[in-house]
This record gives C-alpha cells, sequence and structure tokens, in this order.
C-alpha cells in the first residue's frame, strides 16, 4: 500500500490568531496523550478532540482526517529540530574543532530529546507517511548549516567542506536513528551523550588532515 505524500495531507487552514494556534497546540498534545494510552489503532479524531477539549467541527476545520493530524505532528518535530539546529549552529561561529564538534552534537541530541515521550510516540507514526521530501528538506537545510558553520572554524580547512557538512550531518542523524530502532533505553541515550560529540570531532579532526 502506498503511502500518502505531504501534499496529501495538508491541514485546511493554518492558524493565524493566537486563539487559533492555542487550540492547535491543545490538539497537537491531545494526539500525543491519545497516542500513548492506546497506540496508533486506539487514535480517532473524536478522542482526539474530546481530550483537548474542542468539538468535532473544530478538528474538521484544520485536519479533515486521521492522517492529516499525524502528519502534522512529524512534520511539526521536522522543524522544531531544524529551528533548533539553525540556532545552535550561530551560536558556535568561529569555535574551534572541538568546540563546534561538542556543540552540534550536544544540540543535536538535545533537539530530539527534549520530549522523548512525545518524540518516540511520533517515531512510532512516521513509517505511516512519505517522508521523503521533509527528510531531503530537513538534511539539506541541517547540511548548509554545518557548511557555514566549518566555514568559520579557527583552526581548520577542508578540501570538500561541503561533503564533510554532509557526512556530520549523516553521522548525526543516523546515530540517533539506529539507538531509537535498535534499542532506545536511558543506557544507550546516556552513551550517546558522552560518544557522540567525541566521534564528532575525531571525524573533523580527520577530514581537515586531509586538505
Amino acid at each position: 500500500m502506498s503511502r500518502p505524500t505531504p501534499a496529501l495531507l495538508k491541514p485546511r487552514k493554518t492558524p493565524r490568531q493566537m486563539r487559533s494556534a492555542v487550540t492547535i497546540e491543545a490538539i497537537h498534545c491531545a494526539t500525543i496523550q491519545v497516542l500513548l494510552t492506546g497506540g496508533l489503532g486506539y487514535l480517532t479524531t473524536t478522542r482526539v478532540a474530546e481530550r483537548a477539549g474542542v468539538s468535532v467541527g473544530t478538528m474538521y476545520q484544520y485536519y479533515p482526517h486521521k492522517q492529516a493530524l499525524l502528519f502534522a505532528l512529524v512534520e511539526r518535530q521536522f522543524n522544531l529540530i531544524e529551528t533548533a539546529m539553525r540556532d545552535a549552529t550561530d551560536q558556535l561561529m568561529g569555535g574551534d574543532l572541538k568546540t563546534i564538534a561538542h556543540g552540534v552534537a550536544t544540540a543535536w541530541l538535545d533537539a530530539k530529546m527534549a520530549d522523548m515521550v512525545a518524540s518516540r510516540a511520533i517515531y512510532g507514526i512516521s513509517a505511516e507517511f512519505d517522508l521523503s521530501e521533509l527528510m531531503s528538506r530537513a538534511a539539506q537545510t541541517m547540511t548548509v548549516s554545518i557548511d557555514g558553520l566549518l566555514a568559520s572554524a579557527c583552526d581548520a580547512q577542508f578540501a570538500d567542506r561541503a561533503s564533510v557538512a554532509f557526512m556530520l550531518a549523516a553521522l548525526l542523524g543516523g546515530s540517533v536513528r539506529v539507538v531509537m530502532e535498535a534499542d532506545p533505553s536511558e543506557e544507550n541515550f546516556a552513551r550517546l551523550r558522552r560518544e557522540l560529540p567525541e566521534a564528532c570531532h575525531g571525524y573533523l579532526v580527520a577530514a581537515s588532515r586531509s586538505v
């Protein structure tokens, strides 16, 4: 069965007032709570509306069906992580390789683990959709941000900086994905906290020495 693409899952309207934004946030939080209570099979727009304290009619003003609501959660997670990483790379500009590597890795883990309960719920539904467009956009945004950051490094140069930026982004994304899929235990996340910054630093040092 083919998975719906983002173009088919857009909300009917976008909130333009503060009250509407609060309603959308309540719907998103309620969706996660329902997912955690009974899983994907338990989720219905009626249950979400009841949990959020809104009418089903209000739900349908924004999300015509359950799939659109779920996709909005996934897209929101992508946007939050992109914003966090852009902010982090801006703050790290001009640092040395160790500062950059540790800062980027820590910011990435902070963004991915800011709300582990929500992240795990969202991760469980991401396979329901064709996320190639979102993932391509996120990878490009991340690579561009890291590329600019590496260009500002005070103690290194790179023969092919764009390729190094792409591989660093892949290292960050792939490491968390493996842990989430294989064994999302507290011990493994703690290990990521300890070792991912060092792995990123080692890669950048090796890449810069190849100049």
